[in-house]
């Protein structure tokens, strides 16, 4: 009721004005206003045009914005203290693998392997436990399958690269873990796990929307996404928010991480993008299989060692996404 009140009286006001400034000559409008303010204990500024114009939209009610406030008031508590940590081993191998094998026996095939560095990941165990969960089992090996000896897939050059695409292990992929050793994620469902946006660089993510393992491993009943991303920057990603959950993000290694997305990669000339494009709109499916091979790293970039670093008993303070 006070608000409304406040707009009728300003409205008055308003057109009050309006007819001054319109309607009555300038000398009998100055007059009318200066009788009406000489009573006034502290005389105003001299009156003119725009001080009148002033005065109208000075008298207008400035409320805060209800909207804003609720919005800002509405949205929850995001739980981002790091509860487990895991680490990666990032090797490069100059050299070719003839047989295309990157299997944990099979790293020797490699004798110039280069090690680029160690990425340990701080992981939101308390926001998200059974995609953290599942993370370990692949960094640990304990579901039957692991990131160990698989390659890193696709670098994005300022934004991101993917690992952990599923497929055959003499490719260098990730071999399908065990049924019964992973649960299902239900998170990937949950409205509450899309929260955190890929706002800076190192931030670990569930692929979702950039997964890439193939139809017939996705349409299995057992299947389990653990293909994930890390945002390289340098500045945020948010093509992939509401897309893509954020879990985790770099404690440590942030060096390596700048080091992997300086790594060239395969982009095919513009002639090429719309050939396929073309050939993608008539249906043609050889171009889904040509745009596998896009942003892939030009050498052989892999995870040469995984697994989980033992915390403290009391665990990490908070880390903001």
């Amino acid at each position: 009721m006070c608000g409304g009140h406040g707009f009728h009286v300003s409205f008055i006001f308003f057109i009050i004005i309006f007819i001054f400034f319109f309607f009555l000559p300038p000398p009998a409008m100055m007059a009318c206003c200066a009788s009406i303010c000489s009573s006034l204990p502290n005389p105003p500024l001299p009156l003119n045009r725009r001080s009148l114009i002033f005065l109208s939209t000075a008298a207008l009610p400035l409320t805060p914005s209800s909207s804003s406030s609720t919005t800002a008031a509405a949205l929850p508590a995001v739980d981002t203290t790091v509860t487990d940590r895991v680490f990666l081993d990032f090797s490069v191998c100059p050299s070719y693998f003839v047989n295309r094998t990157l299997g944990q026996s099979d790293l020797s095939l490699c004798p110039d392997s280069e090690l680029l560095g160690r990425v340990v990941l701080g992981l939101y165990g308390n926001l998200l436990p059974i995609t953290v969960s599942n993370f370990k089992s692949m960094c640990n090996g304990s579901c039957g399958s692991t990131y160990k000896g698989t390659l890193v897939q696709k670098i994005f050059p300022g934004q991101f690269f993917t690992a952990g695409r599923q497929g055959r292990r003499d490719k260098g992929e990730v071999k399908p873990p065990a049924p019964a050793q992973l649960t299902r994620n239900t998170e990937t469902v949950d409205s509450k796990a899309f929260l955190l946006e890929h706002s800076r660089p190192g931030l670990l993510s569930l692929c979702l929307s950039e997964n890439d393992d193939d139809d017939d491993i996705k349409l299995s009943p057992d299947y389990h996404n653990v293909e994930f991303l890390v945002t390289t920057g340098p500045g945020p990603c948010p093509q992939l928010d509401s897309r893509n959950i954020v879990f985790g993000s770099v404690l440590q290694g942030l060096d390596v991480v700048t080091a992997i997305a300086s790594i060239p990669t395969y982009r095919p000339a513009q002639r090429i993008r719309d050939y396929n494009n073309l050939a993608q709109l008539l249906g043609d499916e050889r171009a889904k299989t040509a745009r596998a091979i896009w942003n892939r790293p030009l050498k052989t970039l892999y995870i040469s060692d995984c697994g989980e670093v033992e915390l403290p008993k009391s665990s990490l303070s908070p880390t903001l996404p």
